[in-house]
């Protein structure tokens, strides 16, 4: 029998911190994203009826993030270009001016790599769904990160994106896993995180020498890092994928 049980983190306060005990295999350059350096932490404690928790018996082996905003307010729209990065600030801006949150967006779901090919990462979007739609809302929104786009830094996402298998769903794993749990693909997030650091900090997150000038491609980065030597920078600019799932709210 599955051990794994799967919980809105609201309903176990007590895993909130816990939550990043999870071995994970995220690049080590992406955690440098300025907005997520100031608010990822956050999440947790400030929306836990938005977020998930997985554990098998004591251990935290999955989690799920998402954050309410108001996508109504002037200037904003449903899927910004700024995609992950304008969410997450948007959230946090309208939660300190009392605004009520009109939709929602995914920020991650994340499993530990011993629990990796499991279907622990559908079963997390399905509870993710579900707990937004207990708090009312018809819609979840994603910026998804392909997870085999790293293989391919070259490919531009939209031609990533168009890549179907026989059966007509994306090749792309984790776009598949949206798409068989009933998300719509809908737009690139151009610009979805950005990440700057000096060439030495890029040598430390990547182990790379950063000694040319131009696009360098980067283990784990979706496309090339633009390289300045003459003013000791390289810039990351992420692409995401908006993805919408329509959500089912309880009936009472």
């Amino acid at each position: 029998m599955d051990s794994i049980v799967i919980t809105p983190l609201v309903e176990r306060p007590s895993l909130i911190s816990r939550i990043y005990e999870i071995t994970e295999t995220w690049p080590a350059f992406i955690p440098h994203d300025p907005v997520a350096e100031a608010l990822l932490s956050r999440v947790a404690e400030d929306f836990p009826h938005y977020c998930v928790v997985a554990t098998d018996g004591d251990r935290v082996v999955a989690r799920g993030l998402s954050v309410p905003f108001d996508k109504d307010l002037d200037g904003r729209e449903d899927m910004p270009d700024k995609g992950w990065d304008q969410v997450l600030v948007w959230a946090f801006r309208d939660q300190r001016h009392g605004h009520s949150p009109t939709t929602v967006s995914a920020l991650e779901i994340t499993v530990d790599t011993a629990y990796l090919g499991r279907g622990l990462s559908y079963r997390m979007l399905a509870a993710l769904r579900d707990a937004v739609g207990r708090q009312g809302h018809n819609v979840l929104l994603a910026p998804v990160r392909p997870t085999a786009k790293h293989r391919e830094p070259r490919v531009t996402m939209a031609d990533y994106v168009r890549r179907r298998r026989d059966d007509g769903l994306p090749t792309d794993p984790w776009l598949r896993v949206h798409v068989r749990a009933g998300g719509s693909i809908q737009k690139i997030a151009p610009a979805s995180m950005t990440i700057s650091g000096s060439l030495s900090q890029w040598r430390q997150w990547t182990g790379l020498p950063f000694v040319s000038d131009g696009e360098i491609d980067v283990p784990g980065a979706l496309v090339p890092v633009h390289c300045d030597t003459a003013h000791d920078r390289a810039v990351y600019v992420e692409p995401n994928v908006w993805v919408r799932h329509e959500v089912e709210t309880p009936v009472t």
